[in-house]
């Protein structure tokens, strides 16, 4: 009897819904595939992120607020852009801690503050399943060999998993696609770039300041010997791929894609050609596709 799927609310954000569509795709077909049902909020907004929390803080605050206020009650919120789970995070915070406002944004979407929320990274699901074992027991990987184990990557987090003091004690599972990816069989090259700053939405507004960014970046990428970076962040994917001037980067994967090859996902139409920087060819070598 086939087991039924863990119901999660799912809060995509602007993202992966337009320029890292293949992330979103790849996202929801892997959690599928380890028993988890992404239910979109229906009618979701942006969460304050980039420009709007700059320019003006209560705006921000009222469009991560109506993304709380949104969700259902009987189930986790999931988002996996580090910038919307920071947003969404720190403002359920705030109404957590203060009457007025609990007050306030309750008779603005005339519901009930809920609480008890919780909403979580995409990485705090990987981090309660062993996926080596769940492969094997489901029968996704036939080979003696691991999935992964023909691959050599740099992990990118970019600077967004960082936290305001306000929030220290919410993890940012720093390390964990090295953990998940080597327990897979991959090969992690370690390198000091895996925080780093890609500029972020500076790259619309400031261009000229981003590309130097990226391109150090992907210098050091490519000197590495790795085959690929593998990143969690849609924003840092997007600037590693329309920033970079350098002749013959590397590509740049999402986490999700890497994931769902590992787990024997073939339906990726829709994904790779999305990439500005082609990963087709360096998978076909690698046998993963």
């Amino acid at each position: 009897m086939k087991k039924e799927l863990v119901k999660i609310s799912y809060f995509p954000g602007c993202s992966l819904a337009t320029s890292a569509k293949e992330n979103n795709i790849s996202l929801i077909k892997f959690c599928k595939s380890i028993g988890y049902e992404l239910i979109e909020l229906e009618d979701w907004n942006c969460c304050g992120s980039s420009s709007a929390h700059s320019i003006d803080s209560k705006t921000a605050f009222g469009l991560a607020s109506r993304n709380l206020f949104l969700a259902p009650f009987d189930r986790p919120l999931l988002a996996a852009c580090p910038s919307c789970i920071l947003r969404l995070l720190q403002t359920h915070l705030h109404i957590s801690q203060n009457v007025d406002l609990q007050n306030e944004y309750e008779k603005m979407f005339s519901k009930p503050f809920n609480r008890d929320l919780k909403i979580i990274h995409f990485f705090e699901i990987l981090a309660n399943i062993n996926l080596p074992d769940f492969i094997e027991s489901q029968g996704h990987n036939k080979k003696e060999k691991l999935p992964l184990d023909c691959i050599k990557f740099l992990p990118y987090y970019g600077c967004m998993l960082a936290r305001p003091p306000e929030m220290k004690n919410i993890p940012n599972y720093h390390g964990l696609i090295e953990k998940i990816l080597s327990s897979l069989g991959a090969e992690v090259v370690r390198w000091s770039y895996s925080s780093r700053c890609c500029g972020t939405f500076l790259s619309v507004s400031r261009p000229e300041i981003v590309t130097p960014i990226i391109n150090d970046i992907m210098l050091q990428a490519v000197a590495s010997g790795a085959d690929c970076i593998v990143t969690a962040c849609a924003m840092c994917h997007l600037n590693m791929e329309i920033r970079c001037s350098i002749k013959n980067p590397i590509p740049t994967l999402h986490f999700s894609e890497i994931l769902s090859l590992a787990m024997g996902i073939k339906d990726y139409k829709g994904w790779f050609e999305r990439h500005i920087v082609d990963p087709v060819p360096m998978l076909k070598q690698k046998g993963l596709i």
